[in-house]
């Protein structure tokens, strides 16, 4: 417990000078409490964006690819030059002076121990992705490598690895880390809500519980949704292969068809069970399946690491990581204007058959995009886990031990697919399904390559729908957030609300791409990431005032003197008497800070 005294500190001296409250103004009724500017657009609006799009799929499924296309073609510079100065302004926070400030201010204390947070921190972020792309994404570039490599060579398996990691390590991670350090700053050390809005204080005041602030937190609330609405899609495309694989390939009971259909089936069924846990309010469980997640990530990993290559995978790590580093700089400003034949529609004939790459559509504007919208999701748990925290040990913390996982992961993962993919026997036994089918099947195909393939597949549908419903759940409640002005206690039918929204426009997505459905699913990623990166840079400008504040009030004599004044008030002093001479000694705490001795 912190000392009482010292209670106050950063309320008199840090807190924003502001009487409003979060959801002060709210509207309350037939079990709903909202802000009701921002829930009524953005509801809205998302329900006429499904009206629409179930409508008229083939109109709606053109759309999707259009858009797709054209921001990545028009604004592709603007996200790789973003995500690299999310890089650089958070290592310049570890580095500088604003290091020492700590997260919930001078009386801030820690909620979790390091362990804890290290843990909380490997869950966070992005299960269902390292699920989807963990064998596609290596398998993929080995076929259409990028840096002048030779498809389906040694060198192509190099810098599909190091590729995989440019797209899964530090980019990611600073995207998130600004927005925690956002939320957690301007929360704790600020005492605002917990919520998007109050970022822009510095710059906006009490302007923020106003139309500018709706606005904000109307483009956050679209970047979350269709950020999630990418992970469940994708999950539930992964679920239908899987079980299709399992029931088909492997015989263990009748084949699923892999059809969009039953893909829409299953967002229904374990959208039911996500309304079902946000409307029952099951906490505890949601926490015990994050930590089944965990161990069921550290399992998987683990069983594919032994029974597959060992000693591939152990060399493939370390100079997966080589290449990426060696290449970061060239990986991290690509733009693909000189060489826009050789990567865009360039053809690939892998074992699956031929297509068409382009990587900065199809992968890293999609990622960088995909990232910033579920930056508000994974930013807003990362800042409840982080009060205490300096921003030196935070940003330390989320760049680094989530990379690594990752880093595992991918070794493992794609590692073991590669080496089957270049090994005389096995050769385009994962990509041939993969080309053939899509994404979604690749890891089912690299498990039929290995022992105990039906436990290592069940495992693998499970992990997907575990994470869908926590994602779906955990997603709802930050949406409640956003859209009641950052109140915390709410009813549940507003999360019962977003949990529906998340499954009818993910089934809407999928519906209207049809046989694009990955296509569609990143379209959306893309759009909504577009307009939040912009939100993002200026964030960059709202943190530093923010900081720069901060620091001043800790450097300055009005907070020199607030201390000494508690301190003083917490002296105590104990006086002895000898015949005439009197001793007084002043402590505080352990520590003898004046001795008078006089008659």
């Amino acid at each position: 417990m912190a000392d009482k005294s010292k209670q106050g500190i950063q309320e008199q001296l840090f807190h924003a000078e502001t009487d409003r409250e979060p959801g002060d103004n709210n509207w309350q009724g037939f079990g709903f409490d909202i802000n009701p500017p921002v829930f009524l657009i953005a509801g809205g609006l998302i329900v006429v964006f499904v009206v629409l799009s179930l409508a008229f799929p083939d109109q709606a499924g053109a759309l999707y690819q259009d858009t797709r296309v054209a921001v990545s073609d028009y604004f592709d510079w603007l996200f790789i030059l973003a995500a690299n100065i999310f890089i650089v302004f958070m290592i310049y926070l570890a580095i500088s002076k604003y290091g020492v400030i700590r997260l919930g201010g001078v009386d801030g204390e820690k909620e979790f121990s390091d362990i804890s947070w290290i843990a909380m921190l490997f869950s966070a972020g992005m299960g269902i992705g390292l699920m989807f792309f963990g064998v596609a994404e290596p398998v993929f570039h080995l076929f259409d490598p990028h840096l002048g490599a030779e498809a389906g060579t040694e060198g192509a398996g190099e810098v599909a690895m190091a590729v995989s990691l440019f797209h899964w390590g530090f980019h990611p991670w600073a995207i998130y880390a600004l927005v925690a350090l956002g939320l957690a700053f301007f929360s704790y050390n600020r005492g605002l809500p917990l919520t998007f809005r109050s970022i822009f204080y510095p710059v906006l005041g009490d302007r923020i519980y106003g139309w500018p602030g709706h606005i904000i937190d109307i483009f956050t609330i679209f970047a979350t949704l269709f950020g999630l609405v990418t992970s469940l899609g994708l999950g539930a495309l992964q679920i239908n292969a899987g079980l299709t694989f399992v029931g088909d390939e492997v015989g263990a009971f009748p084949a699923v068809p892999d059809a969009t259909g039953v893909a829409v089936l299953i967002i229904g069924l374990v959208t039911g069970l996500a309304v079902i846990s946000v409307y029952l309010g099951l906490d505890k469980g949601i926490r015990r399946l994050s930590n089944l997640n965990l161990t069921l990530m550290i399992v998987l990993l683990f069983s594919v690491f032994v029974l597959g290559p060992t000693l591939f995978i152990l060399g493939a790590l370390p100079q997966g990581i080589g290449a990426y580093i060696g290449n970061f700089f060239e990986l991290s400003f690509f733009g693909n204007s000189f060489d826009n034949h050789y990567f865009q529609g360039s053809e690939f004939y892998g074992p699956g058959g031929e297509g068409e790459g382009a990587f900065l559509v199809d992968w890293t504007v999609f990622y960088w995009a995909w990232w910033i919208s579920w930056s508000p999701f994974v930013g807003m748990f990362i800042a409840r886990i982080s009060k205490g925290r300096t921003i030196r040990e935070f940003v330390g913390g989320v760049l680094l031990i989530p990379v690594v996982f990752s880093f595992a992961w991918f070794a493992a993962m794609g590692g073991t697919a590669l080496n089957f993919e270049m090994a005389d026997d096995t050769a385009g036994a994962v990509s041939g399904p993969m080309f053939d089918v899509g994404e979604e099947l690749a890891m089912f195909a690299m498990f039929d390559l290995m022992p105990g393939t039906i436990i290592l597949s069940t495992i693998a549908i499970i992990l997907v729908t575990t994470f869908f419903v926590t994602s779906s759940d955990s997603g709802s409640l930050v949406l409640e957030h956003l859209s009641t002005g950052g109140k915390h206690e709410t009813p549940a039918t507003g999360r019962v609300f977003w949990a529906a929204s998340e499954g009818l426009v993910a089934a809407a997505l999928l519906i209207a791409g049809g046989d694009a459905a990955v296509e569609a699913l990143q379209a959306a990623a893309i759009a909504s990431g577009l307009p939040f990166a912009v939100i993002l840079l200026f964030m960059i400008y709202a943190v530093l005032q923010g900081l720069q504040t901060e620091y001043a009030i800790l450097e300055s004599d009005e907070f020199a003197e607030v201390v000494d004044e508690l301190e003083e008030d917490n002296d105590v002093v104990v006086t002895t008497q000898r015949g005439d001479l009197v001793t007084e000694v002043k402590t505080r705490g352990d520590r003898v800070v004046d001795v008078d001795v006089g008659d």
